[in-house]
């Protein structure tokens, strides 16, 4: 055996893998609230010992897999690529974690448990003898606190102790040794070995590589048990591992007190309740909004605008160009093209920071895993389930982990359809197209920027219905079962962490792809065609705009820049903000401002920010939604039904607002009524198809 020693960290949804990786490792990997935060293997040294590698699996319930993330992890263990499994366990509810554990122990691998949140049993008066736990199960057990930090080095020397010399068999032939142990007993006494034999259903015997006559072996004896229990596999399998499992917790476990409601209880039985639940949440998300894009988070946002990037930066960089003699041109490049794109973006930092803090104290509060749960109500009455709605509040961070999070959907066509919603929700770079048509057109309105918010949950809610009553993607509801964590003040190393990532990203993309594509804009937008130096509106880009303007004046957009900037905003959404101003020759802040109230109503702005907040999102997460889909043809519809969805929905908001606006009726409004008409048709249609196999939806 080598120096090298290699752990894996497993154990259930939410039991604290990833904060346990985080500072074994020193790693900053997204802790979070909710099942897929861990879409994929991840891999890291032990910080005192850069000879172990540890490897953080995505979270599951037990090794029969249902998911893609699942099956990442199931994967994984049946392979001989690791030393000593280290299965953290939630001791708050530890009956159910211990289901997985069984399982990791009969694979044959050295199992080291990792008791977390066991300062949280002293609080709600709950003993858990490890001592009494160990000799039940045979493996060592540790008590630790991934939010205290306390036990790491403990669990470490135990998992280092648990590696011995000695040959480990491999699947192959476990496998084969349970089946000798089976068939060759003449009573079913021994209910846990055979029990062992029925979760090795037919994936896991093609990966077990056993001969036909092993698997008709196989099959004969569950078949004698399933008479002889009178119930189906999966259900004595569930019943039994259960019933030894009850039995063994109720030596290990006491509790001084009776059963009786903790805190979380009682601000669950008010925040997920079925009357207020719901206007809870829409209060929250408005005071999220609010608090970051027109209050707390704008005083940061216009210092940057209209001090940093509106006198020093220009004033320095202007200087400084005329120390070096820089020529007009290339000053014209640095200050109209790179200072005004890159700061008009790099302005909504601090509203960012904001937001994404008060995001963090929810999630890491634990309320976001409620919000799931109070839309599971709503999401399923439309043919969606509450697991759907998790990718979706991941996505309010980024696009494509909230793309990637869908593998958490057992169910593929659900998972499809997901995939092809989850991108509605506004991300981070959506957020400066938020704050600037909310601040340029609407500053006196609370109510526009966290609008954005419902109108992508909105557009989720219609979009999953029209998909549910296709052919391709119609099927039942898959059930949602979640794990509420307790309530519980915000670490704020973990909230500031998080918001300090997101505005890393944010700065990043500024500082590459924003970046390149100023510089590209400026060259388009100073040159004609036969590279001569002229006016914007005889430049390149002035004649490729004006080509496409026509596509989308029945939305309002009067002026060739705007459609430019939405084009723009496929590389990154918040390049429509540092397009506009480098085409409008506006500095960050009040001037931009100014441009947009010269080129914009009310109206026309709040189309712009509709259509740029549904229509197809980033190239990164359209390769994102490719990698997911598996294919080009799905990833084709996903990103065609985006962009129809959001076209529809800015037109018939448009032209039915200029209705109410002016009184007068033009063909535009006798199309948008059209429009309209065909989308409720497709809304309130009677669902006849159940769905299709999965065959047949890929080749529709």
């Amino acid at each position: 055996m080598t120096d090298n020693k290699r752990f894996a960290l497993v154990g259930n949804p939410n039991s604290g893998k990833t904060s346990t990786f985080n500072i074994l490792t020193g790693s900053t990997q997204y802790v979070g609230n909710w099942p897929g935060v861990t879409v994929e293997r991840k891999s890291g040294k032990y910080t005192k010992d850069k000879s172990i590698a540890i490897q953080d699996l995505p979270g599951i319930y037990s090794l029969s897999p249902f998911t893609p993330e699942e099956k990442v992890t199931r994967d994984y263990l049946l392979s001989d690529d690791y030393d000593v499994v280290i299965n953290i366990v939630d001791a708050t509810n530890i009956e159910r974690n211990l289901y997985l554990t069984t399982q990791l122990i009969e694979i044959g691998k050295p199992v080291v448990l990792a008791l977390n949140m066991t300062d949280l049993l002293v609080r709600n008066n709950i003993f858990i003898d490890t001592e009494k736990l160990s000799y039940a199960l045979g493996v060592p057990v540790i008590n630790i606190s991934a939010l205290k930090n306390k036990g790491f080095d403990t669990l470490i020397a135990a998992s280092k102790k648990a590696i011995t010399p000695d040959v480990v068999l491999s699947y192959d032939e476990r496998f084969e040794a349970t089946i000798a142990e089976v068939s060759g007993a003449t009573t079913i006494e021994n209910r846990f070995t055979l029990i062992k034999l029925f979760e090795n259903d037919a994936e896991m015997i093609e990966l077990a590589k056993l001969t036909p006559a092993q698997a008709a072996e196989v099959s004969e004896i569950v078949t004698i048990a399933e008479k002889i229990f009178l119930d189906d596999r999966q259900s004595i399998v569930v019943n039994e591992r259960y019933q030894y499992l009850t039995t063994m917790v109720a030596m290990v476990e006491s509790k001084t007190q009776g059963v009786r409601l903790n805190i979380s209880d009682k601000i669950d039985s008010f925040v997920t309740s079925r009357i207020f639940g719901l206007p809870f949440f829409l209060f929250v998300m408005w005071a999220v909004y609010y608090i970051s894009i027109q209050t707390v988070g704008i005083g940061g946002t216009n210092w940057v605008n209209d001090v940093l990037f509106g006198e020093l930066v220009p004033n320095f960089a202007q200087k400084a160009l005329d120390f070096l003699h820089i020529a007009p041109i290339g000053q014209g490049l640095i200050l109209d093209g790179i200072v005004a794109g890159v700061g008009s973006v790099l302005g909504f930092i601090p509203q960012i920071f904001v937001l994404f803090i008060c995001l963090g104290i929810l999630e890491d509060s634990g309320y976001m895993s409620r919000v799931a749960f109070v839309m599971d109500r709503i999401f399923r009455r439309f043919g969606l389930s509450g697991k759907s709605f998790i990718p979706m509040l991941i996505a309010t961070g980024c696009g494509i982990p909230g793309v990637m999070a869908s593998r958490t959907i057992e169910n593929e066509r659900d998972r499809r359809i997901t995939i092809m919603v989850t991108t509605f929700m506004p991300c981070s770079a959506k957020l400066p197209v938020i704050a600037l048509v909310a601040g340029a057109l609407f500053p006196n309105n609370s109510l526009i920027a966290p609008s954005a918010y419902f109108v992508g949950i909105l557009t989720i809610i219609i979009s999953g219905i029209m998909l549910k009553k296709t052919k391709m993607l119609g099927g039942s509801v898959t059930p949602f079962i979640m794990e509420l964590p307790n309530y519980h003040l915000p670490k704020w190393s973990n909230v500031l962490k998080y918001a300090f990532d997101k505005g890393l990203s944010f700065i990043k993309r500024a500082g590459t792809i924003i970046l390149a594509t100023t510089i590209l804009l400026w060259f388009l937008q100073t040159f004609d065609f036969h590279l001569h130096i002229v006016e914007t509106d005889k430049s390149i880009l002035a004649y490729i705009g004006r080509a496409i303007m026509p596509v989308f004046e029945p939305l309002g957009w009067t002026s060739w820049q705007a459609t430019v900037s939405t084009f723009t905003g496929l590389l990154a959404k918040e390049t429509l903000v540092s397009t506009m101003g480098v085409l409008y020759h506006a500095k960050p802040g009040a001037a931009l401002e100014t441009a947009m109230q010269s080129n914009f109503t009310q109206l026309s702005a709040y189309t712009l920010l509709l259509f740029n907040l549904l229509c197809a999102p980033c190239f990164a997460a359209i390769g994102a939604i490719y990698r997911e889909m598996g294919n080009a043809k799905w990833t084709g519809i996903a990103v065609g039904f985006q962009c129809g969805i959001a076209y529809m929905f800015s037109f018939i908001v448009f032209q039915l607002g200029s209705v109410f606006a002016t009184g007068q009726v033009g063909i535009g409004a006798v199309l948008a009524v059209i429009a309209l008409a065909i989308g409720c048709y497709f809304l309130f249609r009677k669902q006849t198809y159940v769905g299709a196999s999965l065959k047949e939806s890929v080749n529709v």
